[in-house]
């Protein structure tokens, strides 16, 4: 008699079970997955790009006919090394990495650990800015003003900086953190008032402010205040040592105490728009103003706080640049990176782990991209196409749904009530 036991399907069944699920989950639609479909969206029309850039591709596809196989084998190519180089130079070499730990030379570690350095460094304002605006966002304002109160951060930080030498760095280096941040509310202050008293919209007054915070700060560098001797370069004075924010990962590594107090602020901000009673009026704010107003929520009084907190969030990513990487300001300071803060909170939704993510994404692509045009000889700008694809797709969800045939449900959305 034969002991086989016998086979009751369950196996079969429960994978059955989980295949389903799995397959569910999927095609659910929520947010996590809109934004991963996006991505790898973003990447294949990316990818289409490198073939275009690349001279070698492009001759190869016009001998198609001839030699299909040596087609696709040189756009496999110019994609792997293009993209090879974007992780290299965001993220590092797995292998240089593991070699140099295992080596345990100085030198080897500072290389091998410098691209996250960089991507780090890079996430820093990027988080700040775009956790500033997703705050407003969750209040039902539209803040475009980012760019204004990183400037103004930034002169605030330089200010105390460079004008109270002699102090001790646990006291110098806390004023000139907070000196940004009042600069940066001061900032944010202006638009919420105005919106309050007057009903003048937000994203008028804030931008304007951008190009007066810009101004100001072209203004101040030309003063015996600011300007750093000889007056030849419309420059600022540096940062005193002991305002400076210290580098975390040693002397040579660009990442600082920065990027710590970037994810103290995302934990604090997470913390009260979920946990705070202020946090949740700014939701119910942004969510529909007339039952905010039912509820007894001052509509004006929640319009000027949000609006200052959120210049007080941007105004640190202008402070951190200057005391942990720059250490002066010139004019234009700051890039774009003000309004490139409205991206990453699209992206991430308006929630401040999302932002986060997102930074830290963008942060990537920004270190990752100047690796990638040197290596692979492609444009730098094919970076800023990728952004730009990969949040056009998360902010038009029904684009991915309708590619992926995805069910709606879940989407939710990224903030609500600014244009009403």
């Amino acid at each position: 008699m034969s002991s086989e036991p016998v086979r009751t399907g369950t196996d079969s069944g429960e994978n059955d079970t989980f295949l389903k699920r799995v397959g569910k989950f999927f095609l659910s639609g929520n947010v996590v997955i809109i934004t991963l479909l996006a991505f790898v969206s973003a990447l294949i029309i990316g990818a289409i790009i490198i073939i275009f850039a690349t001279p070698s591709a492009m001759a190869a596809w016009d001998h198609f006919g001839q030699a299909p196989g040596a087609a696709f084998g040189q756009s496999w190519s110019a994609i792997a090394n293009a993209y090879s180089s974007l992780f290299v130079g965001s993220i590092g070499s797995p292998a240089r990495i593991v070699k140099a730990i295992g080596s345990g030379n100085g030198r080897a570690l500072t290389n091998a650990f410098y691209p996250i350095s960089e991507t780090l460094v890079s996430t820093t304002p990027l988080m700040m800015s775009g956790l500033g605006i997703a705050l407003a966002f969750r209040a039902g304002l539209f803040d475009i003003g980012g760019q204004g109160q990183l400037i103004l951060g930034a002169i605030g930080a330089n200010l105390a900086g460079f004008l109270m030498p002699g102090l001790p760095i646990y006291l110098h280096l806390p004023l000139a953190i907070i000196f940004g941040m009042v600069f940066g509310a001061a900032w944010g202050f202006i638009p919420g008032i105005l919106k309050a008293r007057t009903g003048a919209h937000e994203v008028i007054t804030s931008m304007m402010l951008n190009y007066v915070g810009l101004n100001l700060l072209t203004y101040l560098l030309t003063t015996g205040l600011f300007q750093a001797p000889p007056r030849d370069q419309a420059v600022s004075k540096m940062v005193v040592a002991t305002a400076r924010l210290p580098h975390i990962a040693g002397p040579t590594l660009r990442v600082n105490l920065g990027f710590i107090l970037a994810v103290v602020c995302v934990i604090g901000v997470a913390w009260l728009l979920q946990r705070s009673t202020l946090g949740f009026q700014f939701r119910m704010l942004g969510a529909n103003r007339e039952a905010a107003r039912v509820a007894g929520v001052n509509i004006n009084m929640q319009y000027i706080v949000a609006m200052t907190l959120a210049g007080a969030v941007v105004g640190l990513a202008g402070t951190f640049m200057v005391l942990g990487v720059d250490y002066q300001i010139a004019a234009e300071y700051g890039g774009n990176i003000g309004f490139d803060g409205i991206t990453v909170a699209i992206l991430g939704r308006g929630n401040p782990y999302g932002v986060a993510l997102s930074a830290l994404l963008f942060g990537a692509f920004t270190a990752g991209g100047r690796t990638m045009q040197v290596n692979a000889n492609i444009p730098l700008q094919l970076v800023q196409v990728l952004q730009a694809v990969l949040v056009l797709f998360v902010a038009a969800p029904g684009v991915i749904r309708t590619i992926y045939r995805i069910r709606v449900r879940g989407a939710g959305r990224v903030f609500g009530g600014w244009a009403g």
